[in-house]
């Protein structure tokens, strides 16, 4: 792939998901740098893991505040080199039981902050430069709640920033084809995590395969994609 081991940014790394994600990517060679609101909270995931400090790293960064991304941009390039593998993790899910019209703007806004323009905000500080090097892997954790194929009334803001950042994928894809730099979402089904619950049936190693295996794809490998266990699913 490269002259060096690639260098992996997790959002929303300190719990969930993301944690578990940074583990099987360290574990299989990346260097991973875990960003979070919350720096004692991210560093306190990054000793739960064991790896060395040199490997993996702890970054404080709200994909809410551009300067803050940019920051953490310079900091991992410092300890870990040029970002080659971004998982735009860092999630919300508000309102989850109201109806589509009773949930307020703000609602909507505080929504899309975090799951939609937080995303594009950390790919605009990350894929350009992947593409100037001619390698880099973009994966947005969606949701199946962001299908339009499915969608019904469950958790409004939530699903339609899914849907918005299924969009992005799709876009941001076709912008850099060719270029090197791949770009899907994921469906990680549900997961037994703070925001799905205990009675999820799946585990954490189960929704972070797809993620991991999408982190990793070959040069030939797709893009612009949306994912379940591997597989292409509708959108």
């Amino acid at each position: 792939m490269m002259g060096r081991r690639p260098v992996a940014l997790v959002t929303g790394a300190n719990r969930g998901l993301g944690l578990e994600t940074c583990r099987q990517l360290s574990s299989l060679g990346c260097r991973v740098a875990m960003s979070g609101r919350d720096l004692s909270r991210v560093e306190s995931a990054r000793r739960e893991l064991g790896a060395a400090e040199a490997d993996v790293i702890a970054v404080g960064m709200d994909v809410r505040d551009v300067r803050s991304i940019v920051e953490a941009r310079e900091r991992i390039a410092e300890r870990l080199g040029p970002v080659d593998i971004l998982v735009n993790n860092a999630a919300v899910l508000l309102h989850e039981d109201a109806d589509v019209l009773s949930i307020p703007a703000e609602g909507f806004r505080d929504t899309f902050d975090t799951n939609v323009f937080g995303a594009i905000e950390v790919c605009r500080a990350l894929v350009p430069s992947m593409a100037e090097r001619g390698h880099g892997r973009v994966v947005n954790v969606s949701s199946g709640a962001g299908q339009l194929s499915r969608m019904s009334t469950y958790a409004p803001a939530y699903s339609v920033s899914k849907a918005a950042l299924n969009a992005f994928t799709r876009m941001l894809a076709a912008t850099y084809g060719g270029r090197g730099v791949l770009v899907n979402a994921v469906d990680p089904g549900w997961v037994r995590t703070d925001m799905g619950g205990p009675g999820a049936p799946r585990s954490l190693e189960q929704g972070a395969d797809t993620i991991v295996w999408l982190a990793l794809l070959p040069k030939d490998g797709p893009t612009g994609g949306f994912f379940r266990d591997r597989r292409p699913i509708e959108w």
